[in-house]
């Protein structure tokens, strides 16, 4: 299975070593699939920066590459502000390109889930 993941434009030097060693070892949101099937990263870019420019055309490629799921990484989701707009690429993606849309990467990191959970937002 191909998989493609975008990242939040703020991290976009972030290399995915975290993010593609649990799809290798089906930890994290990669725990969905199973291990008799090999997966492989068709694609690797990020939103594009705010509003998430991006987002509008990147799964297009993916989609000529193969690229049969997108992860919306983990970074979209937990970052410095969390991104507003992760529901909305998720429900583009899926209605204008037909590629089911999974929200996440790996776990949160505890530091970062005890401090928006105290938000309260």
């Amino acid at each position: 299975m191909k998989i493609g993941i975008i990242i939040c434009d703020r991290y976009k030097s972030c290399a995915g070593g975290k993010c593609f060693r649990l799809m290798q070892n089906r930890e994290g949101a990669f725990d969905i699939y199973s291990k008799d099937k090999p997966l492989e990263i068709a694609g690797y870019t990020s939103c594009g920066g705010c509003q998430g420019g991006n987002v509008e055309y990147c799964p297009e490629e993916m989609k000529k590459n193969g690229v049969e799921v997108i992860h919306l990484a983990t970074g979209l989701v937990v970052g410095y502000p969390p991104c507003p707009r992760v529901e909305y690429f998720k429900k583009f993606i899926e209605e204008k390109y037909k590629i089911p849309v999974v929200i996440g990467t790996h776990p949160i990191p505890q530091k970062y889930l005890i401090t928006h959970t105290n938000l309260h937002i």
